[in-house]
């Protein structure tokens, strides 16, 4: 707690209330507000939370203006860089990188986790054939809490690291019964000599009646996704997982709201937009045309997956990925796909044009890993499991940090109610 105050009158009424503000290892600081109530009488009000802090953390910052994001105070450049997503995964949770002991044990507790229950398999069946995988995501991981009651104890730190271990593992095996349930396809095992992305490859792509090789560049690729989605401070779903946690549910549940939250396409949706915006456009002969419906501020086309709400400047993922994506395309061959071409052609001409420069509407992360999962083969509604699965180290971290804070209460937003004001009931018979 810092000693700077900020003051705030009521100028109907006089009365003042010195209000502490707080200062935070890097960002903006903040005001403490929560004696308004008691000292003047009032509430705030911020639809979409947008300038309120809900919690302090230690896991996530973000500079949306500088165009910095660093995990646990890392560089994400450096991590997506130089790490393994499991290695960034036990960063987020533990707080430190891990020395090469600690890694190998945190990557053996995942490794042993990554079966399911054949009964849990058996709920697949209850889905339709053409279910949304999200839906099957969603409602298998809320389903894990009937399966594993050995560690549900959420005041024990041991039980939730256990339980910590058990979502982190089994997100792939669930997401690839998911894709192959919809595609209507055998499910296929986890296998622990693979890696953790490796091995989420071999469950979405390998088949019973031929050998799947797992392409090194592909895997990288998608490894480095996963850590470019890792966390990203208090947004939507990771909001929810607190929110659903702040009451004492089961990790499953509050999980499972997050992906949930992730499923709108105002969030986790946004990189199957970009391939919807590019099946509008059709082809690279009207990429000039829609370019200037872009710039046509009555037009109500808009260029998906380029600029970003949080990053004023260039998004940080999105420089390691531009990268990432291209050598992905290059070693898969896939120049001949009309719509990646459009894509890469679509980039070319916005980096070039004065008009997005100077407004800084340079590709974010959900343009590229958007063309990443069209690359690998991978249906746009199943964009979102992939990003779930890489967000779940996240949700789980902010999850156990809550679950540690002293100043750690139940979620209770306020309101501006604007209804009716009080009335009288009137019986049936005497109304018009």
């Amino acid at each position: 707690m810092a000693d700077k105050t900020v003051t705030i009158t009521d100028n109907e009424t006089g009365r003042r209330a010195d209000m502490p503000v707080r200062q935070g290892t890097h960002g903006s600081d903040v005001i403490d507000i929560r004696s308004l109530q008691s000292d003047l009488g009032y509430f705030t009000y911020d639809p979409g939370y947008g300038t309120s802090g809900s919690c302090q953390s230690d896991i996530t910052f973000i500079d949306g203006e500088r165009g910095i994001l660093l995990y646990r105070g890392y560089p994400i450049e450096q991590l997506a860089e130089h790490g393994s997503f499991l290695e960034v995964a036990r960063l987020l949770i533990h707080g430190d990188l891990p020395n090469k002991r600690e890694l190998e044990e945190f990557d053996e507790a995942i490794t042993r986790h990554t079966m399911v229950n054949e009964s849990l398999r058996i709920f697949f069946n209850g889905f339709h054939y053409d279910a949304h995988p999200m839906a099957m995501l969603t409602g298998v991981v809320g389903s894990l809490s009937a399966f594993y009651h050995d560690a549900m104890d959420i005041t024990d730190p041991e039980s939730r690291l256990l339980s910590a271990h058990r979502i982190i593992a089994k997100m792939p095996t669930i997401a690839g019964a998911s894709f192959k349930h919809m595609v209507g396809e055998p499910f296929v095992h986890p296998l622990n000599r693979l890696s953790y992305t490796g091995n989420l490859l071999n469950m979405l792509f390998a088949r019973p009646s031929e050998d799947y090789a797992i392409n090194p560049v592909a895997e990288r690729a998608l490894d480095q996704l996963l850590i470019l989605h890792a966390d990203h401070e208090q947004n939507a779903s990771t909001s929810t997982v607190r929110l659903a946690g702040s009451t004492g549910t089961n990790p499953f549940a509050a999980i499972s709201a997050g992906c949930a939250a992730l499923w709108g396409p105002a969030h986790g949706g946004a990189n199957e937009a970009v391939l919807n915006m590019l099946s509008e456009i059709g082809s690279v002969e009207q990429v000039p045309k829609y370019i200037e419906k872009a710039k046509d501020k009555n037009d109500p086309f808009r260029l998906m997956g380029f600029g970003h709400r949080v990053y004023k400047n260039y998004d940080p993922r999105a420089t390691i990925i531009r990268k990432t994506c291209h050598e992905l395309l290059d070693e898969l061959g896939v120049g001949n796909d009309p719509q990646l071409e459009l894509a890469i052609r679509l980039e070319e001409i916005a980096l070039a044009d004065d008009y997005f420069v100077e407004r800084k509407l340079y590709p974010n992360v959900d343009f590229y890993s958007g063309i990443i999962y069209r690359a690998l083969g991978i249906p746009k509604e199943f964009f979102t499991v992939l990003f779930a699965i890489g967000r779940t180290p996240g949700w789980i971290a902010q999850w156990m940090e809550m679950l540690s804070d002293p100043e750690q209460r139940i979620g209770r937003p306020r309101q501006l109610y604007t209804g009716p004001a009080r009335r009288d009931y009137i019986p049936l018979h005497r109304r018009g």
